[in-house]
Protein backbone atom coordinates (compact mmCIF):
# COMPACT_ATOMS: atom_id res chain seq x y z
CA UNK A 1 0.00 0.00 0.00
CA UNK A 2 1.34 3.46 -0.58
CA UNK A 3 0.03 5.85 1.54
CA UNK A 4 1.16 9.27 1.91
CA UNK A 5 0.76 12.93 4.32
CA UNK A 6 1.24 15.64 2.86
CA UNK A 7 1.55 19.05 4.16
CA UNK A 8 -0.24 22.02 2.53
CA UNK A 9 0.99 25.11 1.77
CA UNK A 10 -1.09 28.47 1.82
CA UNK A 11 -0.79 31.48 2.93
CA UNK A 12 -3.62 31.59 5.03
CA UNK A 13 -2.36 28.55 6.55
CA UNK A 14 0.65 30.77 8.04
CA UNK A 15 -0.98 33.85 8.97
CA UNK A 16 -3.45 31.89 11.31
CA UNK A 17 -0.94 29.57 12.20
CA UNK A 18 -2.17 26.39 11.73
CA UNK A 19 -0.38 23.30 10.02
CA UNK A 20 -2.25 21.19 7.67
CA UNK A 21 -2.28 18.11 6.59
CA UNK A 22 -3.89 15.28 4.15
CA UNK A 23 -3.62 11.89 4.59
CA UNK A 24 -3.92 10.02 0.84
CA UNK A 25 -5.47 6.85 1.38
CA UNK A 26 -6.78 7.35 -1.95
CA UNK A 27 -3.43 6.64 -2.92
CA UNK A 28 -3.36 2.67 -1.86
CA UNK A 29 -5.36 1.56 -5.01
CA UNK A 30 -6.58 2.69 -8.71
CA UNK A 31 -10.34 0.89 -7.98
CA UNK A 32 -10.35 -0.08 -4.27
CA UNK A 33 -10.27 3.57 -3.43
CA UNK A 34 -9.00 4.98 -0.47
CA UNK A 35 -11.63 3.94 2.80
CA UNK A 36 -13.22 1.31 0.83
CA UNK A 37 -10.40 -0.88 1.04
CA UNK A 38 -10.94 -0.72 4.76
CA UNK A 39 -14.29 -1.18 4.57
CA UNK A 40 -14.01 -4.29 2.55
CA UNK A 41 -11.03 -5.56 4.39
CA UNK A 42 -12.93 -7.51 7.10
CA UNK A 43 -16.32 -8.01 5.19
CA UNK A 44 -14.25 -10.28 2.40
CA UNK A 45 -12.43 -12.28 4.57
CA UNK A 46 -16.12 -12.82 6.99
CA UNK A 47 -17.87 -14.09 3.12
CA UNK A 48 -14.57 -16.52 2.97
CA UNK A 49 -14.89 -17.71 6.11
CA UNK A 50 -18.79 -18.46 5.98
CA UNK A 51 -17.64 -20.47 2.45
CA UNK A 52 -19.97 -17.75 0.21
CA UNK A 53 -19.48 -17.89 -2.92
CA UNK A 54 -21.23 -14.14 -4.21
CA UNK A 55 -21.21 -10.58 -2.71
CA UNK A 56 -24.39 -8.91 -2.96
CA UNK A 57 -24.18 -4.68 -2.18
CA UNK A 58 -26.18 -1.72 -3.07
CA UNK A 59 -25.73 1.37 -5.01
CA UNK A 60 -26.54 4.53 -7.18
CA UNK A 61 -25.31 4.38 -10.97
CA UNK A 62 -22.20 6.58 -9.89
CA UNK A 63 -21.09 4.59 -6.88
CA UNK A 64 -17.36 4.04 -5.72
CA UNK A 65 -18.37 1.48 -3.59
CA UNK A 66 -20.01 -0.67 -6.52
CA UNK A 67 -17.05 -0.32 -8.74
CA UNK A 68 -14.52 -1.05 -5.80
CA UNK A 69 -16.77 -3.96 -4.76
CA UNK A 70 -16.97 -5.18 -8.48
CA UNK A 71 -13.48 -5.24 -8.63
CA UNK A 72 -12.06 -6.86 -5.18
CA UNK A 73 -15.05 -9.57 -5.78
CA UNK A 74 -13.56 -10.15 -8.80
CA UNK A 75 -9.91 -10.49 -7.39
CA UNK A 76 -11.08 -12.72 -4.15
CA UNK A 77 -12.68 -14.89 -6.47
CA UNK A 78 -16.06 -13.65 -5.68
CA UNK A 79 -19.50 -13.54 -8.14
CA UNK A 80 -20.93 -10.05 -7.32
CA UNK A 81 -24.02 -8.55 -7.26
CA UNK A 82 -25.24 -4.76 -7.34
CA UNK A 83 -28.61 -3.83 -6.58
CA UNK A 84 -28.65 -0.23 -8.33
CA UNK A 85 -30.80 2.06 -7.73
CA UNK A 86 -33.30 3.42 -10.55
CA UNK A 87 -33.97 2.69 -14.05
CA UNK A 88 -31.31 1.11 -16.35
CA UNK A 89 -30.13 4.10 -18.63
CA UNK A 90 -28.03 3.27 -21.52
CA UNK A 91 -25.36 2.93 -22.80
CA UNK A 92 -23.90 2.06 -19.25
CA UNK A 93 -22.21 4.83 -17.48
CA UNK A 94 -18.03 4.12 -17.04
CA UNK A 95 -18.88 3.70 -13.10
CA UNK A 96 -21.64 0.32 -14.21
CA UNK A 97 -19.40 -0.41 -17.32
CA UNK A 98 -16.41 -1.23 -15.41
CA UNK A 99 -18.18 -2.98 -12.89
CA UNK A 100 -19.75 -5.13 -15.35
CA UNK A 101 -16.40 -5.91 -17.00
CA UNK A 102 -15.31 -7.04 -13.54
CA UNK A 103 -18.28 -9.84 -13.16
CA UNK A 104 -20.79 -7.76 -11.54
CA UNK A 105 -24.16 -8.85 -12.11
CA UNK A 106 -26.56 -5.37 -12.06
CA UNK A 107 -29.85 -5.61 -11.17
CA UNK A 108 -32.12 -2.58 -11.10
CA UNK A 109 -34.72 -1.38 -8.39
CA UNK A 110 -36.92 1.57 -8.21
CA UNK A 111 -36.53 4.40 -5.69
CA UNK A 112 -39.28 2.99 -3.84
CA UNK A 113 -37.73 0.18 -3.98
CA UNK A 114 -34.21 0.43 -2.83
CA UNK A 115 -35.79 2.63 0.09
CA UNK A 116 -36.41 -0.60 1.17
CA UNK A 117 -33.21 -2.26 1.39
CA UNK A 118 -32.98 -2.79 5.04
CA UNK A 119 -36.04 -4.58 5.28
CA UNK A 120 -36.37 -8.20 6.00
CA UNK A 121 -38.67 -8.69 3.37
CA UNK A 122 -36.55 -7.24 0.63
CA UNK A 123 -33.57 -8.84 1.84
CA UNK A 124 -35.77 -11.87 1.98
CA UNK A 125 -36.81 -11.53 -2.24
CA UNK A 126 -33.51 -10.68 -2.92
CA UNK A 127 -32.34 -14.19 -1.36
CA UNK A 128 -35.58 -15.80 -3.12
CA UNK A 129 -33.86 -14.24 -6.89
CA UNK A 130 -30.23 -14.78 -6.34
CA UNK A 131 -30.14 -17.77 -3.85
CA UNK A 132 -27.51 -17.15 -1.13
CA UNK A 133 -25.10 -14.50 -1.08
CA UNK A 134 -23.05 -12.37 1.46
CA UNK A 135 -24.72 -9.26 2.01
CA UNK A 136 -22.83 -5.90 1.87
CA UNK A 137 -24.61 -2.62 2.99
CA UNK A 138 -24.78 0.55 0.81
CA UNK A 139 -21.42 2.59 0.98
CA UNK A 140 -20.18 -1.20 2.99
CA UNK A 141 -20.81 0.03 6.89
CA UNK A 142 -21.29 -2.28 8.89
CA UNK A 143 -19.27 -3.81 12.10
CA UNK A 144 -16.48 -5.50 9.99
CA UNK A 145 -16.17 -2.27 7.62
CA UNK A 146 -15.95 -0.27 10.89
CA UNK A 147 -13.21 -2.97 12.26
CA UNK A 148 -11.14 -1.61 9.10
CA UNK A 149 -11.48 2.07 9.30
CA UNK A 150 -9.65 1.72 12.41
CA UNK A 151 -6.76 0.95 10.44
CA UNK A 152 -7.04 4.28 8.88
CA UNK A 153 -4.73 6.29 11.16
CA UNK A 154 -1.67 4.98 12.50
CA UNK A 155 0.96 5.90 15.49
CA UNK A 156 2.22 9.14 13.36
CA UNK A 157 -1.11 10.66 13.10
CA UNK A 158 -1.30 12.93 15.76
CA UNK A 159 -2.67 16.17 15.03
CA UNK A 160 -5.02 17.91 16.93
CA UNK A 161 -7.57 17.58 14.50
CA UNK A 162 -9.00 14.70 12.52
CA UNK A 163 -11.14 15.52 9.34
CA UNK A 164 -13.14 13.20 7.31
CA UNK A 165 -15.94 13.27 4.54
CA UNK A 166 -18.71 11.27 5.67
CA UNK A 167 -21.46 9.55 3.61
CA UNK A 168 -22.80 6.37 5.63
CA UNK A 169 -20.44 7.51 8.71
CA UNK A 170 -18.33 4.36 8.58
CA UNK A 171 -15.28 6.03 8.13
CA UNK A 172 -15.66 8.56 10.84
CA UNK A 173 -16.87 6.41 13.45
CA UNK A 174 -13.59 3.79 12.92
CA UNK A 175 -11.56 6.68 13.05
CA UNK A 176 -13.35 8.14 16.37
CA UNK A 177 -12.61 4.75 18.08
CA UNK A 178 -8.71 4.73 17.09
CA UNK A 179 -8.01 8.55 18.11
CA UNK A 180 -6.61 9.15 21.40
CA UNK A 181 -8.47 11.21 24.12
CA UNK A 182 -6.78 14.23 23.20
CA UNK A 183 -7.73 14.85 19.73
CA UNK A 184 -10.88 15.67 17.92
CA UNK A 185 -12.60 14.31 15.05
CA UNK A 186 -14.55 16.45 12.85
CA UNK A 187 -17.04 15.28 10.05
CA UNK A 188 -18.41 16.39 7.25
CA UNK A 189 -21.49 14.83 6.13
CA UNK A 190 -22.32 14.99 2.00
CA UNK A 191 -26.14 14.92 3.32
CA UNK A 192 -28.62 17.03 4.42
CA UNK A 193 -30.06 15.81 7.70
CA UNK A 194 -27.68 14.79 10.48
CA UNK A 195 -30.38 13.40 13.16
CA UNK A 196 -29.82 9.73 12.07
CA UNK A 197 -26.20 10.10 10.88
CA UNK A 198 -25.42 10.92 14.55
CA UNK A 199 -27.67 8.36 15.94
CA UNK A 200 -25.53 5.51 13.91
CA UNK A 201 -22.15 7.47 14.61
CA UNK A 202 -23.23 6.91 17.96
CA UNK A 203 -23.57 3.10 18.07
CA UNK A 204 -20.47 2.44 16.25
CA UNK A 205 -18.03 4.60 18.17
CA UNK A 206 -16.93 4.96 21.81
CA UNK A 207 -15.91 8.15 22.13
CA UNK A 208 -17.34 11.35 22.57
CA UNK A 209 -14.46 13.58 21.18
CA UNK A 210 -16.32 14.37 17.78
CA UNK A 211 -18.55 16.99 16.05
CA UNK A 212 -20.48 17.13 13.26
CA UNK A 213 -19.37 20.51 10.29
CA UNK A 214 -22.90 20.12 8.70
CA UNK A 215 -22.59 23.22 6.59
CA UNK A 216 -20.87 21.93 3.41
CA UNK A 217 -23.35 19.25 1.90
CA UNK A 218 -24.02 22.31 -0.58
CA UNK A 219 -27.98 20.76 -1.01
CA UNK A 220 -27.47 17.40 -0.97
CA UNK A 221 -25.44 14.20 -2.04
CA UNK A 222 -24.26 15.12 -4.92
CA UNK A 223 -25.07 18.04 -5.04
CA UNK A 224 -22.38 21.11 -6.18
CA UNK A 225 -22.01 24.75 -7.33
CA UNK A 226 -19.42 26.76 -9.18
CA UNK A 227 -18.28 28.11 -5.67
CA UNK A 228 -17.14 24.37 -4.95
CA UNK A 229 -15.88 23.49 -8.54
CA UNK A 230 -13.79 26.09 -8.32
CA UNK A 231 -12.39 25.67 -5.20
CA UNK A 232 -11.47 22.06 -6.00
CA UNK A 233 -10.23 23.16 -9.57
CA UNK A 234 -7.66 25.70 -7.58
CA UNK A 235 -6.61 23.10 -5.18
CA UNK A 236 -5.58 20.50 -7.86
CA UNK A 237 -3.38 23.24 -9.73
CA UNK A 238 -1.86 24.68 -6.54
CA UNK A 239 -1.20 21.80 -4.44
CA UNK A 240 -1.37 18.63 -7.33
CA UNK A 241 -3.81 17.01 -4.97
CA UNK A 242 -7.13 15.96 -6.56
CA UNK A 243 -10.38 15.95 -4.95
CA UNK A 244 -13.79 14.62 -5.64
CA UNK A 245 -17.07 16.74 -5.96
CA UNK A 246 -19.39 14.74 -3.35
CA UNK A 247 -16.83 13.90 -0.64
CA UNK A 248 -13.58 15.30 -0.40
CA UNK A 249 -13.67 18.65 -2.13
CA UNK A 250 -16.66 19.89 0.04
CA UNK A 251 -14.49 18.26 3.07
CA UNK A 252 -11.68 20.53 2.25
CA UNK A 253 -13.17 23.59 0.90
CA UNK A 254 -14.95 23.20 5.01
CA UNK A 255 -11.85 22.59 6.61
CA UNK A 256 -10.33 26.37 4.90
CA UNK A 257 -13.45 27.54 5.56
CA UNK A 258 -13.31 27.02 9.28
CA UNK A 259 -9.72 28.14 9.36
CA UNK A 260 -10.31 31.80 7.86
CA UNK A 261 -12.60 31.70 10.93
CA UNK A 262 -10.51 31.05 13.90
CA UNK A 263 -12.58 27.79 14.87
CA UNK A 264 -9.21 26.25 15.28
CA UNK A 265 -7.18 27.43 17.68
CA UNK A 266 -3.45 29.14 16.75
CA UNK A 267 -0.67 26.68 16.78
CA UNK A 268 -3.12 24.00 15.75
CA UNK A 269 -2.24 21.11 13.63
CA UNK A 270 -4.94 19.51 11.11
CA UNK A 271 -4.97 16.16 9.16
CA UNK A 272 -7.95 16.06 6.29
CA UNK A 273 -8.93 12.08 5.50
CA UNK A 274 -8.34 11.69 2.06
CA UNK A 275 -10.86 9.14 1.38
CA UNK A 276 -10.73 8.61 -2.18
CA UNK A 277 -13.96 8.53 -4.44
CA UNK A 278 -12.21 10.02 -7.23
CA UNK A 279 -13.96 7.53 -10.12
CA UNK A 280 -17.06 9.95 -9.20
CA UNK A 281 -15.35 12.97 -10.60
CA UNK A 282 -15.54 11.26 -14.03
CA UNK A 283 -19.68 11.11 -13.61
CA UNK A 284 -19.81 14.75 -12.52
CA UNK A 285 -17.98 15.66 -15.59
CA UNK A 286 -20.34 13.23 -17.66
CA UNK A 287 -23.46 14.92 -16.12
CA UNK A 288 -22.17 18.60 -15.67
CA UNK A 289 -19.81 18.84 -18.88
CA UNK A 290 -17.08 19.49 -16.04
CA UNK A 291 -13.44 18.99 -16.36
CA UNK A 292 -12.52 17.71 -12.55
CA UNK A 293 -9.77 15.95 -12.09
CA UNK A 294 -9.89 12.24 -11.86
CA UNK A 295 -7.64 9.20 -11.40
CA UNK A 296 -9.22 6.70 -14.19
Amino acid sequence: MKIITQKISYPLLKEKEIQLFIKRIDLIHPFISGNKYYKLKYNLLEAEKQKKNTILTFGGAYSNHIEATAFEAKEKGFKSIGIIRGEETMPLNDTLSFAKENGMQIHYVSREEYRQKHTDSFINRLKEKFSDFYLVPEGGTNQLAIKGTQEILDKNDTQDFICSAIGTGGTISGIINSVSNKQKVLGFPAIKGSEDLEKDIRCWSNKQNWKLITDYHFGGYAKISEYLIQFITYFYHTQNIPLDAIYTGKMMLGIFDLIKTDFFPKGSSVLAIHTGGLQGNKGMNERFSLNLPHNL
